[in-house]
């Protein structure tokens, strides 16, 4: 297994948030709204899923994918929030973000299997 040194670009704002948010992931970077949350692991591991997630759809297919599926899951639990916790991208990236070594293993595309399953995340 080899060890390589990722560089993360993290900016600080916290102009970019809404109500509880804290962090946001715009390729190629990762924004936060505090600096103490640079220290968070997993939060900062949630984040790196969601670059990956980013990369593999070549970044603008992500965010059109993002919003339209955030639309339709809106009008299906008639909840902005439940939506969100429900995105086949949110779900992979909760399932997996205490896990440091998810994106070494991590298969292309797997927030896929994230789009059919049961909705646990329902509130």
């Amino acid at each position: 297994m080899s060890l390589r040194k990722e560089i993360l670009m993290v900016i600080i704002s916290r102009y970019f948030f809404y109500r509880n948010y804290v962090a946001l992931t715009l390729w190629p970077f990762i924004i936060l709204k505090t600096p103490e949350l640079s220290r968070d692991k997993v939060l900062i591991n949630h984040e790196r899923i969601h670059l990956r997630q980013q990369a593999e759809l070549l970044i603008l297919p992500f965010y059109l994918w993002y919003l339209l599926e955030w639309l339709i899951k809106t009008i299906r639990y008639l909840s902005p929030y439940t939506a969100y916790r429900n995105l086949s991208f949110e779900r992979e990236a909760y399932r997996y973000e205490s896990d440091p070594t998810y994106l070494q293993r991590r298969k292309r595309f797997s927030f896929t299997h994230y789009l059919w399953k049961a909705q646990p995340n329902r509130p």
